[in-house]
């Protein structure tokens, strides 16, 4: 598959005196930020088996295996049944706890972020948000969708 060098390199703004959008600068950084984490902690097999339970397959696991086997991405095994209408029910039946489960990781994340002395317009950064308020408010509706029992407490 022959990739697109368009796409892949940052855009030239026009006006060197705008500043890029934030989506798009962030985008921008992904393939060096996937780099970055797994040059540095995910270097082994051993590393990158860290955050996976070696005995329950996880939410987004099942999820993106269902997904690849349909798309041929991955390959069954012998013997293995091909994924059928069940298999593929059973996936998207997983897709809200694992988008909970990422929102979880989003919000812990950022707390984290806080712990560190990070602040909001760096974490806005990160997140490819415009401004410190669209991350603290990200971060407050996260919050609010984990813990309905619980008050959102916004790290300051």
């Amino acid at each position: 598959m022959a990739s697109n060098p368009e796409r892949s390199a940052p855009e030239a703004s026009a006006d060197p005196f705008t500043a890029p959008h934030p989506e798009q600068a962030r985008a921008h950084r992904v393939h060096a930020s996937l780099f970055r984490i797994a040059e540095r902690h995910a270097a082994t097999d051993e590393q990158r088996r860290r955050q996976v339970h070696p005995h329950v397959l996880g939410p987004h696991e099942a999820i993106r295996l269902v997904s690849f086997l349909l798309s041929g991405a991955a390959l069954a095994e012998e013997g293995e049944p091909a994924v059928d209408q069940a298999d593929i029910t059973a996936a998207l039946s997983l897709v809200p706890l694992a988008r909970g489960e990422m929102d979880e990781l989003e919000a812990g994340l950022i707390r984290m972020a806080r712990g560190r002395g990070m602040t909001w317009p760096e974490i806005a950064f990160g997140l490819g948000l415009g401004t410190p308020q669209a991350a603290r408010q990200r971060y407050e509706r996260l919050a609010g969708r984990i813990t309905a029992e619980e008050p959102a407490q916004t790290p300051e």
